[in-house]
């Protein structure tokens, strides 16, 4: 079983990439009569990211839980060109395959949103979708600050100064955390090596696609193909990444999408904070099953 760093129990499952690669998801139980929950995590993020949505739904719904190429326990990529959101699709694809998953209700943050519409060009595969701060048109500002700071190394020799680390860096997007908080925030995000150092739990090179991307591409064709099942869209209130005319346009532009702002976050939400809880738990609830 899964190291217990959250209450619900998963199984760490395995899936392989077209190119060879042993890829790494969580897999939460739950009952196979009902879609299967989809977690997709941010640019740098893991599968630990969602250990506390997971903790909510799991029993109920069955969470899966990715941990994308680079990242986590996944194996890095030969080459860094395969860092690129098409490449992630035909991961998840397989994914979908190996597990023989008919339905899906996706939840993506940042990247993760990027790709869950994608998978949504399928149709009748997705019944539900929560995307968190991310939209077809993102704001360049908050492109620039992630293409300066992804895939620079760092290490720390404790967790505390981690904790330090990030609350200097980041205290932009989670302005009212304490040291705990950010400690808590070290630990999703980072790892310990043999040698007793905490690093960031990614490949570094997957920066390299992202600093040659010149042109953003047009995703509001990829958005639209969410169609008309429930989506809740969530944006963090300081978001740099997703504007409030962005998020206003997505909500006119499909049938039954749900905004909700975090107040006093930027990007992203770790969909802990109240309203996203109860944005996730509309969700469910409006998800025909």
């Amino acid at each position: 079983m899964g190291a217990m760093d959250d209450k619900a129990q998963y199984k760490d499952g395995w899936w392989e990439s077209a190119d060879g690669l042993k890829l790494h998801f969580r897999d939460y139980p739950g009952p196979k009569s009902k879609p299967v929950v989809l977690c997709i995590p941010g640019l740098t993020r893991n599968a630990r990211d969602f250990a506390h949505v997971a903790e909510r739904l799991a029993g109920d719904w069955r969470v899966i839980c990715v941990e994308l190429r680079g990242r986590g326990e996944s194996t890095h990529a030969k080459t860094p060109e395969s860092y690129t959101p098409l490449t992630y699709l035909a991961d998840l694809e397989a994914l979908i395959a190996q597990e023989k998953i008919k339905k899906l209700i996706c939840i993506g943050t940042s990247l993760g949103g990027v790709l869950s519409m994608m998978l949504a060009t399928k149709p009748g595969r997705l019944v539900g979708a929560l995307i968190n701060d991310i939209g077809p048109e993102i704001d360049q500002a908050g492109l620039n600050r992630i293409k300066a700071n992804v895939g620079r190394p760092q290490n720390w020799p404790t967790w505390i100064h981690a904790a330090r680390w990030f609350s200097d860096t980041q205290s932009v997007v989670f302005p009212t955390y304490g040291l705990e908080q950010w400690i808590a925030f070290a630990k999703r995000t980072c790892k310990l090596t043999p040698q007793g150092r905490i690093v960031l739990d990614y490949d570094m090179k997957l920066s390299e696609p992202l600093r040659a991307e010149t042109q953003q591409p047009d995703l509001w064709p990829v958005w639209q193909a969410l169609g008309d099942v429930p989506i809740a869209l969530v944006r963090g209130g300081l978001s740099d990444l997703l504007s409030t005319a962005t998020a206003k346009a997505m909500v006119k532009s499909l049938p039954n999408v749900q905004l909700t702002t975090v107040k006093n976050v930027g990007h992203a939400p770790m969909l802990d904070e109240p309203e996203a809880v109860r944005a996730l738990k509309a969700l469910m609830q409006a998800v025909s099953v």
